[in-house]
């Protein structure tokens, strides 16, 4: 899966399960048990991301002879820690008034993190343009090679 992909279905995900955990009345539960038993270690583990289907990937992938089921959890939870991070720097990018992330606001979401930027800075997000940084950097750089060129016209004596 893209990484766009993976953010679409982390905010369809959430989506989701706020509009699930609506109910008219509230539900009697019994003390909560210290130790959960039964269920998958995704389930366990409170993760939104499936920890099986990313294990099941493992294994297809072929990146290893055997899988644990710790090494889906944690490749899950990694995932899902940085799809939240991710969005919740884009939905800062974003205008005012405006609900949607768009690819310009996830670049430069992206851009402006120090950890992200490092982590990303050979990826290209499609339809996501430039940071204002690099343009000004490019101007900056343009302008200093126009100066010194006219420095040196300037410095060369006229026969």
């Amino acid at each position: 899966y893209s990484f766009c992909t993976l953010l679409c279905f982390y905010k369809t995900l959430l989506a989701t399960s706020k509009n699930s955990f609506n109910m008219a009345t509230p539900r009697k539960t019994s003390p909560k048990k210290s130790a959960k038993k039964g269920g998958s270690k995704g389930n366990k583990s409170g993760l939104t991301f499936p920890a099986g289907r990313v294990g099941r990937m493992l294994r297809k992938g072929r990146f290893s002879k055997r899988v644990s089921s710790g090494a889906a959890v944690f490749l899950a939870a990694t995932l899902e820690y940085l799809t939240a991070e991710t969005l919740e720097l884009a939905s800062k990018t974003v205008a005012k008034g405006s609900k949607r992330i768009t690819p310009r606001a996830l670049t430069l979401a992206i851009r402006h993190d120090a950890d992200l930027g490092s982590l990303l800075q050979n990826v290209t997000l499609s339809r996501g343009g430039v940071t204002g940084v690099a343009v000004a950097a490019k101007a900056a750089k343009k302008a200093k090679k126009a100066k010194k060129s006219k420095k040196a016209s300037k410095s060369t004596p006229k026969a």
